[in-house]
């Protein structure tokens, strides 16, 4: 097989795993607080402890995907032109 067949058969394997994790999971773990929905302090003696919510995710500790919110998008375009 040729270098520039592998690539394309390897580009489209990813694709593909890709496609079908955001069907099976939409939601991912925030990028900002790492899935916790709120930072992590440290006190005075170096203790962890509960910091403030986390904004992005709204304390859910939860994201909708990149590839989910296009289909979402794409979904919602075609559902409202076929109206």
């Amino acid at each position: 097989m040729t270098p520039a067949l592998l690539a394309s058969a390897l580009l489209l394997f990813v694709a593909l795993s890709y496609v079908s994790l955001c069907a099976s999971s939409p939601f991912g773990n925030c990028r900002k607080c790492h899935g916790w929905g709120f930072a992590i302090k440290t006190d005075r003696k170096g203790r962890a402890k509960r910091g403030k919510d986390c904004h992005r995710c709204m304390a859910t500790g939860k994201r909708i995907r990149v590839g989910r919110h296009l289909y979402n998008v794409a979904a919602r375009l075609h559902r409202d032109g076929t109206r």
